[in-house]
Formats: structure tokens, sequence, C-alpha cells
């Protein structure tokens, strides 16, 4: 007789099989179980005890660069250029030469003046020997006091004359003197529009160069109304001229990132604000030793504003709502409250300035907060300060 497959299987081996599979089952809901008690268990989080501390923030301003001269040199004769004795760039020293301008009319006019003073010292003479004739006949009765009087009045005449030919001289020496062109201070050249034989005017519009003196630069710099009201309040003074005087020295970041080897002052606030960009200009003065630094260059202005006891938190720590600042403060019970705060415009680094929102030892969670919900526990992990705020000390 024919025995089905079924029936040739042992018994004990179903009775195994239904265990694993009775075991399998368990383990599977045994791991879930587990699993779903871990969710439920507070996880860990990075947190960090927030402390007062002091911190120097850093203010950066757009500014255009000049000299402190920038002199037009123009000429004050009419004539060709003759000669020219710089190229642009070129620094220069106060009397150097720049310019010669070809104008022979000056020089004529120069030896038109001297002999014209020859020609009045020989009628000065002249007359003087009038007078010396005349007057000892005058004297003895000869003559009449009119002839002396009539004698004195023409070398007058002739001394008033010669007077003239010697002012005509300085004049002209004067004129033949602007046909040399000097630098009037120590400074660099700029652009030269002319070539030599180019006919100048000094009526011209062109000037032939200018000279800037950068020996300083002023850096020329703007605020906003509300920034003005800022700075005004950071700095004690009862008067304009006080608070500049406690403005601490400002640095200058130039056009390739570089921070300018020399500190600066600022000197001057505009009492006016512009009503049409509703600006305010301030000008601050560098030293520039070594002539680093241009007029017409663009850098930025740096102020720096120290703060004492403030609360200093990383920017990651923070979420942005609503144009808002928040973050997760923990409680001692590990419990986290999501929880406004009100920051300064001006960041130190990587870290916001908390004006309001949070208090010494506050506790904030770091980072890893994006599925966090208010009022949810977490498993607090203490952050070593130092390490957190190692960037801003630096």
């Amino acid at each position: 007789m024919h025995i089905p497959f079924m029936k040739t299987i042992p018994l004990a081996l179903l009775i195994l099989s239904g265990s694993v599979l009775i075991s399998c089952g368990g383990n599977k809901k045994e791991k879930e179980a587990q699993a779903a008690a871990a969710a439920k268990q507070p996880q860990p989080y990075p947190v960090l005890t927030v402390k007062e501390q002091s911190t120097t923030l850093n203010s950066q301003y757009p500014a255009t660069l000049e000299g402190i001269q920038n002199i037009d040199i123009r000429p004050k004769v009419d004539g060709f250029i003759q000669r020219i004795y710089v190229d642009e760039g070129a620094a220069v020293k106060k009397g150097q030469i720049l310019f010669t301008i070809d104008a022979p009319q000056y020089e004529q006019a120069v030896r038109t003046a001297k002999a014209a003073i020859s020609s009045a010292e020989a009628d000065v003479n002249t007359a003087q020997l009038q007078v010396n004739k005349t007057k000892p006949l005058v004297d003895k009765d000869i003559i009449s006091k009119y002839e002396l009087d009539a004698a004195q009045l023409t070398l007058q005449s002739k001394k008033a004359a010669l007077a003239q030919a010697k002012a005509e001289l300085v004049n002209a020496k004067v004129n033949l003197g602007y046909t040399t062109i000097t630098s009037p201070v120590d400074g660099v050249i700029g652009s030269i529009p002319f070539k030599t034989g180019s006919l100048v005017s000094s009526s011209g519009t062109t000037p032939l160069t200018t000279v800037a003196n950068i020996s300083k630069i002023y850096a020329y710099f703007s605020l906003n109304e509300k920034q003005l009201l800022d700075f005004s309040r950071n700095y004690k003074g009862k008067t304009l001229e006080a608070q500049m005087k406690n403005i601490p020295a400002v640095s200058l970041a130039l056009a390739d990132g570089t921070i300018y080897a020399e500190n600066g002052k600022i000197e001057s606030i505009n009492s006016l604000i512009n009503t049409g960009t509703g600006s305010v200009s301030l000008r601050a003065t560098f030293s520039n030793p070594v002539r680093l630094l241009r007029s017409g260059a663009s850098a930025q202005v740096i102020i720096p504003q120290h703060l004492e006891n403030v609360i200093l938190i990383p920017q990651k720590a923070t979420t942005d709502l609503q144009g808002k600042k928040f973050v997760f403060v923990v409680d001692d019970k590990g419990i986290v409250k999501n929880t406004e705060i009100e920051i300064m415009e001006n960041a130190k680094d990587n870290f916001y300035v908390v004006t309001k929102g949070l208090k010494a030892n506050d506790k904030i969670v770091l980072e890893g907060f994006q599925s966090l919900k208010d009022g949810a526990e977490i498993k607090p992990q203490e952050q070593s300060a130092d390490s957190v705020y190692a960037a801003p000390k630096k």
C-alpha cells in the first residue's frame, strides 16, 4: 500500500518546526517592544551652559580713500610744454620741478624791464643833477624858487618811473618763473594728459596733472540714521567732540581682504544728515608712511565695540521663524522649551550676542534639535564651554 509523503514526517520534527516559528515570532515582537521602549527614552543632545563674558564686535563700513591734499597743477602762463620731468605715479618732493614751459615772450619781458630800469635810472640821475644845480642859485637869489620846485618835481617823477620799471621787472620775473612748474607739496603724481610740445594756457580747464599728498589718508564712510544713533550711544561724552575722543582706534580692510598695518582714528563726523541718502559722513585718518594707500582706492573701515558681561551663543544653536530667533532651553529635568531671543545686529564670528531671552547659567541645545518639540524630554550631554567659545577668543 502507498503511504503519502506527509505521513512519513516524524512527529518530533513537526514539533521542532513549530517551536522555531513560535520563537521567531516572539523575538520579532520583543525587538519591536524594545525599540518602542527605547524610543520613549530621552535621547542624548549636546547642551551648553551659557556664561557672561567680554567680547569685541567689529562693524565694517565701505570707505573711499583720499589723500589729505589733492592739488591740481595748472599753468599760470601760456606756452608750449618744453619738458616733462616726472612720470605718472611718481613720488615727488615739495619744490621738485615737474614741467617747464617754453614761453619766450616772458624772457623778452624781463629784458625789456631791465632796459626800462636802466633808462629810468639815467633819468633820475639827470633830474638829480638839475636839482643840485638849481638849489645854490635859488639860495643866492639868482633864480626864482619856482625853478627849484620844478626841478624837484621832475626828480620825483623820474623816481616814480624808476620804481614802476623795477615793479615791472619783478612782475616779468614772476611770470618767467611760472614757466618752471614745481610741486607745491610732497606727494604722488596723477595722470598727465599733456605731452611735450602741447600748447597749454592759464585759462585751460584741464590741469597738467594732480599731486596727491598721501602722507596721511582720509577714509570717508557713511552711517545711516539708526547706525548713527547706536554709534552715539556706545561712546560716552556730552558733546560730539568728547564722544570722538572715546572712540577706539579703527582699522582698515584693504581690497584684497588684508588688514592695513596702521590703525586710524575717527576725526570728523558731519553734523548734517544727507536728506537724499539718509546717511551722515564720517572721516577716519590713517598714516601712510610707505605710501601703500592711494587716493581713489576703496576699503572697509572696521570699528571695534568692546562689550562687557554679555551672553554669546553659537549661531548653529538658533532657529529662525518668521524673522525671529529661537533656542531650545533645557531645564533641570531635561525638558526643553522653545524660547525666543533677541540678538545684536553685529555678530562675532559664528556667534550671536544675546540681548534678551537668556541669562547666565541657562542651558541650551547646541545642535541636532530639528526633530525636537516644545516640552520634549532629552538627555543633556554637557559640552565644554572652552571648546565651544574657542573661536571668538582667537
